[in-house]
């Protein structure tokens, strides 16, 4: 009789987590991102002080050009847009250049006039959800704009030289290339911030990207992300570097996804700069330490770094290869999230050349559009295959003599298996690998071709043997019988 107490507790709690409603998740989703200056201009009446020839000056885009360009977003194939901050800005540039990016915010709850209106936005996350496609929304915690006027008018909200001074952690209490901190664990900025994330959520975001998470008070975070969690609004946090340990961190303490830098990292080094693949098998075989896998933000570049296209001295040999690093992206298990332009195999060095205007299909070259056809090829070969959008990931340890010109792993899900080759060979080659070297099980099959369309990759299985046929520079996806 003295267990019933506790019995009665245990089955609480049960009924308690089974009642408690499920994470969010954008498992299955891909992510294109954009920076609504940079992308289309749809509305010539908010063009004041457009220079497009100044690469540090507003370009026109906004949330009108956005909105129209959406069939070509979904005829790419992702199913989700995160837009960089849209708030209004400082109206004045610094260090000569214009805060057409988004992250010097003077009003958190206002769409700069250079992008549109309040109704704009209302309108385009219309459109996109209409369209079946989600939207997430840049969200800056951390600073105002070096020109804002709260910097002058609430003083007391930000960390001065003496609380820099004074601090442990210079990340956190010191200015981020010298913007206005904001000091979360005061009350007001606390609930100013708290209210941002409920007044964008009103607006029907469906997810967050938190801005430079490494420079905020981890406190006032988990509290932030216990709120979004509770809203059901998925949350992607920057923290610029983050290896996998880091994502893992952050994971258990409330955020659902991170951008894993290092493997984006290990891709720019091994794809484009063909330097052989062990780093991304390093990085890859560090998966079981994330409490959420399916969730990690995968990337070949983004509006922070050079272009992923940039890490070869020749556009043909860019282009080939970037070709690779989309397909190769779309087999890894996570969130994959493609920057405007990656899927033409745009060039740019570091910031601001990274940010050049998106060019669309009247203004490619058969080349970006090859690159383009394959990009939207290996979107529809993950969305069509429940293994390689969702499934479990195992990584199969290689032949020491072939690991820097083979990758290998497998993706399951529902009774489906699918083999991922990814071959860092100048040229086609043929391989025959027994498969208890691989620790692979699987019955005789006839010859296979790739699941990417055009790829002239086979796969057959024979004698206790895997034999694979594939050419140089590029990732295949087989299905195994």
């Amino acid at each position: 009789m003295r267990r019933l107490p506790l019995l009665a507790a245990l089955l609480a709690t049960l009924a308690g987590a089974q009642a408690s409603p499920a994470l969010p998740s954008f498992e299955g989703q891909v992510l294109y991102q954009v920076m609504p200056d940079r992308f289309a201009d749809g509305d010539k009446a908010n063009d004041a002080g457009v220079t497009r020839s100044d690469p540090r000056a507003w370009h026109g885009g906004d949330l009108a050009g956005l909105t129209a360009r959406l069939p070509y977003i979904q005829k790419l194939g992702a199913t989700a847009v995160w837009l960089t901050p849209i708030y209004r800005q400082q109206a004045a540039n610094s260090f000569g250049t214009a805060p057409y990016h988004g992250y010097w915010p003077a009003d958190f709850r206002d769409v700069d006039p250079h992008f549109g209106t309040l109704a704009d936005f209302d309108r385009f996350v219309k459109a996109a959800h209409g369209a079946k496609m989600r939207v997430v929304l840049d969200q800056v915690i951390n600073h105002y704009g070096y020109e804002a006027a709260a910097v002058k008018e609430h003083p007391a909200w930000f960390n001065g030289k003496a609380e820099c001074d004074a601090a442990k952690n210079k990340d956190v209490d010191c200015p981020l290339a010298g913007l206005p901190d904001l000091q979360q664990s005061n009350p007001e900025v606390r609930d100013l911030l708290l209210g941002n994330a409920d007044f964008w959520r009103q607006q029907g975001v469906d997810g967050f990207r938190y801005d430079a998470i490494k420079h905020v008070e981890a406190p006032f975070l988990k509290e932030l992300l216990a709120r979004d969690r509770a809203a059901g609004t998925w949350t992607l946090g920057e923290w610029y570097g983050a290896d996998t340990g880091t994502v893992a961190d952050w994971q258990r303490a409330g955020l659902d996804s991170l951008f894993l830098f290092s493997l984006q990292a290990a891709m720019q080094q091994s794809i484009m700069g063909g330097q052989g693949l062990g780093r991304v098998a390093s990085v890859l075989s560090r998966q079981d330490e994330l409490p959420r896998p399916g969730e990690v933000a995968l990337f070949l570049d983004n509006h922070d770094i050079p272009r992923f296209a940039q890490g070869s001295l020749f556009e043909d040999q860019a282009q080939t290869r970037t070709r690779y690093g989309l397909r190769a992206l779309m087999t890894l298990r996570g969130v994959p999230v493609i920057w405007q332009g990656t899927e033409i195999a745009q060039r740019g060095g570091p910031d601001p050349d990274n940010r050049r205007d998106m060019r669309f299909e009247n203004e490619w070259t058969p080349a970006e559009r090859q690159v383009f056809e394959t990009a939207r090829d290996a979107i529809a070969v993950r969305k069509a295959s429940r293994a390689l959008s969702v499934g479990a990931q195992k990584l199969l340890p290689t032949p020491t003599h072939l690991e820097d010109d083979l990758l290998l792993f497998t993706r399951e899900a529902g009774g489906e298996h699918v083999l991922v080759a990814w071959h860092n060979g100048k040229a086609r080659k043929t391989y025959s690998v027994r498969l208890s070297a691989l620790g692979l099980k699987a019955d005789p099959q006839a010859v296979t071709r790739s699941l990417f369309t055009g790829q002239d990759a086979k796969l057959s299985v024979s004698g206790g043997w895997l034999h694979l046929s594939l050419p140089g520079e590029n990732a295949a996806a087989f299905v195994l019988r």
